[in-house]
Parts: C-alpha cells; structure tokens; sequence
C-alpha cells in the first residue's frame, strides 16, 4: 500500500466515524423527542382521569352512616364492659349485678337522699 491509499483508507474510516456519531446523536435526539412526547401523552391522560374522579362521586365501601353506627355500637360496648369490671372487679361485687335496673335504682336512691 502506498501513502496515498494509506491516507484515503484514513479518511474514508473518519467519514464513517463521523456519519455514525452523527446517526447516533439523531437517534438520541428522536428519542428525546419520543420521550417528551409520551410524557406530555402520560400527563394529558392522567389530567383526563383526575378530571373524572372529580366530576363522578365517591364510592365508599364503608358509608359514613354504617362507621357512625359501629362507633355508637362499640362505644356502648365499652360503657357496659367497663361498668361490669369497675362493678365486679373493683367493687368486689358480680359482674352482672351492674346491669340489673334494682342495682341502679339503689345508687340513684343513695345519691338523692
């Protein structure tokens, strides 16, 4: 091989190198451009849903008027627990005799005499 070959053979692989960098930077720039794109897609089409959710109303699975009757539920379960243990336990007397109306009636007749 001459020098000139040697030198054409040079500058052919440059051109080569520099056509695929420049491939390489189209490429990269179209997928930019994809992503730019797809994420402007993504952000319309959770605007479309949030939109939606605000226009339907909300489906509970538990309604506000069952959760007020289950706290009113356990709030008396709680009143009847603790006035059986303060009655049985604290009070050295059976437990059941708190919720008989006789054993109420007598408190109330010793608080107003």
């Amino acid at each position: 091989m001459t020098v000139k070959q040697s030198d054409q053979a040079m500058e052919q692989k440059r051109g080569e190198t520099e056509v695929e960098e420049k491939t390489a930077v189209a490429v990269g720039q179209e997928q930019e451009q994809e992503e730019k794109s797809s994420r402007k897609a993504q952000r319309k089409k959770q605007q479309k849903e949030k939109s939606l959710w605000r226009t339907l109303p909300r489906r509970r699975i538990f309604p506000i008027w069952l959760r007020i009757v289950v706290v009113l539920i356990f709030s008396a379960a709680a009143l009847v627990a603790g006035l059986m243990v303060g009655y049985g336990v604290i009070g050295d007397g059976n437990p059941i005799d708190a919720l008989r109306i006789e054993t109420w009636q007598h408190i109330i007749d010793i608080v107003t005499k």
